[in-house]
């Protein structure tokens, strides 16, 4: 067991410098993603009689990227983009205290708050996606992705667990005087801290600024096209399944607690699995592993649809926790590699890119929030939650066909 950990490590270290650094930047900032992404929508659904906020600040989020990916453009002009990366890092927990000093939480307070959730994830996102471009190519990208999603798989494992668990003792222990609030303060305090312990490691990458050039254009080669496409479709699933899990946990299963438990549990089945699967695919399984993730979110909305239970819940999860990060290893692997292609077939900066694939997804999560907020307010939250999931599904497992095709183009090859 020792010499094989030995030869992981020496074949990590046998990879370029900024891959390695990105990769562990990556891997600190990736405590904090599950805090975000679980925690944030339990905190507003704890303090406010609206379900429809949590999806309202997913939106907000989702406003917010796009229009950062644009300001983070402009900016790259002028600043190193290891610092820029870094203060999108550290946005992340001036977002969780702009919402927790609101006196209550209504739909001004949450969306400006999911605005500048949405400002942190543009500048991490806009940042990240090129410095991944740019240290990487395409024979080790399944490397690459499969190390990353391995990071955020096991951070999924002790972040949820640890937090969760810290919050039901809070209530249950009357620690802070019982006032569980206090624990999301803390957490936030720890936001801040390894959001700024990443942000001191980027700097360490000697990461390059992309060239002075032109990134808005609104023409692009047919290929690229087939990409903005099959990111929208990406995107449709993103606005409903990072607040579907928090809602359907909470209202079918239980506190905070067993959010954390059944979150850990899943990404344990998961994590080696996805080293694996990186460590040893090649980019012609990229179509099969895509294939295997729309599937398992389909069975996942089944399940979910039909049981509508605590178990239709577990089930869910399960299959969602394997098929996100099994959709990644596949997906962004073949947005850099069309990138490539089209950047040097058209002669432009490849952040144009970057920039406009953020639309693609946009467009897509703009439909799946947006459906959501309709049926929770104008139908049910139940309808909301146990059928348009299953809807969604199926509208995202036509993204297999769109790569497919993609991938039958003779640039790709």
């Amino acid at each position: 067991m020792f010499n094989k950990l030995t030869r992981e490590l020496h074949f990590f270290q046998s990879h370029p410098l900024g891959m390695r650094m990105l990769l562990l930047t990556n891997l600190i900032y990736g405590l904090v993603g599950p805090i975000i992404e679980l925690f944030v929508g339990a905190y507003i659904m704890r303090n406010s009689d609206d379900l429809s906020l949590v999806v309202i600040f997913q939106l907000a989020v989702y406003t917010g990227i796009p229009l950062t990916f644009g300001i983070n453009g402009w900016l790259l002009n002028h600043q190193p983009i290891a610092r820029l990366y870094s203060f999108g890092m550290l946005l992340s927990g001036i977002s969780m205290t702009a919402m927790m000093m609101l006196p209550e939480l209504n739909t001004a307070g949450v969306f400006w708050a999911g605005l500048i959730m949405g400002l942190s994830y543009g500048f991490f996102w806009a940042n990240r996606d090129f410095l991944a471009l740019n240290t990487t190519r395409d024979g080790n990208r399944n490397y690459y992705y499969g190390i990353e999603t391995f990071f955020y798989t096991t951070t999924g494992i002790v972040v949820p667990m640890l937090a969760g668990a810290f919050i039901a003792a809070t209530e249950k222990s009357g620690w802070f005087g019982g006032k569980v609030n206090v624990a999301y303060y803390i957490l936030t305090a720890i936001v801040f801290a390894l959001a700024a312990l990443a942000s001191l490691l980027v700097h360490r990458g000697q990461f390059q600024n992309p060239k002075r050039a032109p990134f808005v254009f609104f023409k692009f080669d047919q290929l690229w096209n087939k990409m903005l496409r099959l990111a929208a479709l990406k995107g449709v699933a993103q606005g409903y399944i990072v607040t579907a899990p928090t809602m359907l946990i909470l209202t079918l299963v239980g506190k905070e607690g067993s959010l954390g438990l059944i979150q850990g549990i899943a990404a344990a089945l998961s994590a080696v699995l996805l080293y694996i699967l990186g460590r040893v695919t090649l980019p012609g399984h990229r179509l099969r592993i895509y294939l295997i993730a729309c599937s398992l979110f389909v069975l996942g909305a089944l399940a979910n649809a039909g049981l509508y239970s605590a178990a239709g819940v577990l089930i869910f999860m399960i299959c969602l926790l394997f098929a996100r990060p099994l959709l990644d290893i596949a997906y962004f692997p073949v947005q850099l590699k069309v990138i490539d292609v089209v950047s040097a077939k058209e002669q432009r900066n490849e952040f144009a890119y970057i920039f406009n694939h953020e639309f693609g997804l946009y467009a897509g999560r703009l439909f799946g929030c947006g459906l959501f907020i309709l049926l929770a307010r104008y139908v049910s939250d139940y309808v909301a939650l146990r059928y348009a999931l299953l809807v969604i599904a199926a509208v995202h497992f036509l993204g297999w066909f769109m790569m497919r095709n993609i991938l039958k183009e003779k640039e790709m090859a």
